[in-house]
């Protein structure tokens, strides 16, 4: 495990919604489903910080052989598609954002000030009964990630599936992480010189630029 991993999930989209999306990543050419039943989704959402591990605790046992789960990967599936519509320079397609303003409406989120080490706060309260009543938060992030974020921000890692936000200086980043393709494709790079061999080289060095 790499520190792009933590209890169990992959942490390196810049931008929860992404993280979300990320949950079925490919590992040993495979595609692996980090999200199986409730139980990991709530989890997944403590982890994230979305909500507190108490109610973790306290929801976890109760999700996890909950049909609803199937909502929730479906979502997952459409935001994806858009993620990837964006990234190619495409608009978010019309399908999604109905979807998105469906969800947004019968979950709506309230706000509460709340008092922390360093004073007054406003935070989302989020306290979920099921793992459908996640999809109202989870359709806010994603609203947030494809008004907000940069078309040319979001982006697809050049080594596997992953996507993740820029948030670069320069706007450069090609990996997901150097940790998880980013140093095997500059290794790759550097056998393929060693070897002379064009053809691999020419594969390793593309996806360094």
């Amino acid at each position: 495990m790499t520190n792009d991993w933590r209890s169990g999930f992959l942490w390196i989209g810049n931008h929860v919604a992404l993280d979300f999306v990320n949950t079925r990543p490919v590992i040993a050419g495979s595609p692996v489903e980090l999200l199986p039943d409730g139980a990991a989704l709530a989890r997944w959402l403590a982890v994230a910080g979305l909500i507190p591990e108490r109610r973790r605790r306290s929801v976890e046992p109760l999700w996890r052989d909950s049909p609803q789960m199937r909502q929730l990967i479906v979502f997952r599936e459409w935001l994806r598609e858009a993620v990837v519509e964006i990234e190619n320079g495409r608009p978010v397609p019309s399908g999604f954002v109905k979807e998105l303003n469906r969800h947004l409406a019968e979950r709506p989120l309230v706000n509460e000030v709340a008092t922390q080490a360093s004073g007054l706060v406003l935070r989302r309260k989020f306290e979920p009964r099921d793992p459908a009543d996640a999809l109202g938060l989870l359709a806010r992030l994603a609203a947030e990630l494809i008004t907000q974020a940069g078309s040319t921000r979001m982006r697809r890692c050049d080594a596997c599936i992953l996507h993740f936000l820029d948030t670069s200086r320069k706007g450069t980043r090609r990996w997901c992480s150097m940790s998880l393709c980013g140093n095997r494709v500059k290794v790759a790079a550097y056998t393929a010189r060693k070897r002379g061999d064009p053809a691999e080289l020419k594969s390793t060095t593309s996806s360094e630029e």
